[in-house]
């Protein structure tokens, strides 16, 4: 498969590493609205480089377009990707508006082409013992869930960015940009939501739009409760944390360890289980937002290429990806209006 990059700022790198890793797999092309990180950026990588859309997307058998621009400028990009018969993968979040991922969306449906929208911490191996484990009914019925995403961004890096901190690109602040890996787990591990209600301030930063920290209650379909806790103000930074609890049993994902792993029923497994996934060590991300690694970048962009060469659908579609982002966007607006909020929007 050959890869395009659109966008040539810190996530590129991580795309381009990744992609780099995978058999069969290259960068052939990368484009920027600005020439001379175009330049950079395709010398780097020993790809063609473009500051131009049109010239980009006619690069000769391109087949995958990865897409890492500001989040609110994702749209433009991605539609006109998808009219030339590229497949997409799109960074976090897919888009800041319903309306705005829903065209991405049509326009994917309607060329036939693939669209994953990027969701990492779904492929971490500790990540998916989890799911499993809740898929397989080991919780019983489930009670509480929980995500908790206290990290730590200076002034300077809201101010060193001339879209974050904006709703235009950025969609929000805390919540939409750093929590939303975090939020989407939280979801893919409880289910449905049915209403949420939330609160957001900015506290600890100036000159931005959006919530530094914010706090929700979410009902979920099944009766299940859960909160969601989110803050770019909580210095130095912790991991990030999803609780899961239930009838029959309490487990915790921190990054990708599992430090609590407990069931009413004990099988052989679980005593490996908390051997192989204690505590984090370290804060990843939580502080610096180039201190990830691109390890599962890496394996999620290997699923994409696997979906592609079966024919199936990949973990992580573009329908998929709306949903944290619909649950997000009705905390901001349960946070505005100081009322509960029903989903779907």
């Amino acid at each position: 498969m050959r890869f395009g990059i659109v966008g040539t700022g810190m996530i590129a790198e991580f795309h381009a590493k990744a992609i780099s890793e995978l058999p069969g797999c290259s960068v052939v092309a990368c484009m920027d609205s600005i020439a001379e990180r175009s330049d950079l950026f395709s010398r780097k990588y020993g790809c063609a480089g473009y500051s131009d859309l049109g010239k980009f997307l006619a690069h000769p058998g391109m087949d995958i377009v990865t897409i890492c621009t500001p989040s609110g400028a994702h749209m433009e990009t991605a539609v006109a990707a998808a009219e030339a018969g590229k497949h997409l993968i799109v960074e976090k979040p897919i888009e800041v508006t319903l309306d705005r991922i829903d065209a991405i969306i049509e326009a994917c449906d309607k060329k036939g082409v693939s669209l994953t929208g990027v969701f990492m911490s779904r492929y971490g191996e500790a990540a998916r013992i989890l799911k499993k484990a809740v898929d397989g009914g080991r919780f019983g019925r489930l009670v509480m869930g929980g995500a908790h995403i206290k990290w730590w961004r200076s002034q300077e890096y809201y101010d060193k960015g001339v879209w974050k901190g904006t709703k235009r690109f950025d969609g929000g602040g805390a919540l939409i940009n750093q929590g939303i890996h975090a939020i989407d787990l939280l979801q893919w591990y409880m289910g449905p939501v049915d209403s949420v209600f939330a609160y957001g301030a900015m506290l600890a930063h100036e000159r931005i739009e959006v919530e530094d920290t914010a706090v929700a209650a979410i009902r979920f379909k099944s009766g299940a409760l859960g909160i969601v806790e989110g803050s770019t103000a909580a210095y130095p930074g912790f991991p990030k944390r999803i609780e899961i609890s239930g009838s029959a049993g309490s487990a915790t994902l921190e990054e990708d360890t599992l430090p609590a792993w407990s069931f009413a029923e004990e099988r052989s497994e679980d005593a490996d289980i908390r051997n192989r996934f204690p505590a984090a060590i370290g804060v990843g991300g939580a502080a610096d937002p180039a201190a990830i690694g691109y390890e599962g970048h890496k394996r999620q962009f290997a699923d994409v290429v696997k979906a592609l060469g079966a024919g199936e659908k990949t973990l992580v579609d573009g329908r998929e990806a709306r949903k944290a982002v619909e649950l997000i966007l009705a905390f901001y607006r349960s946070a505005e209006t100081g009322r509960e909020v029903k989903l779907p929007l």
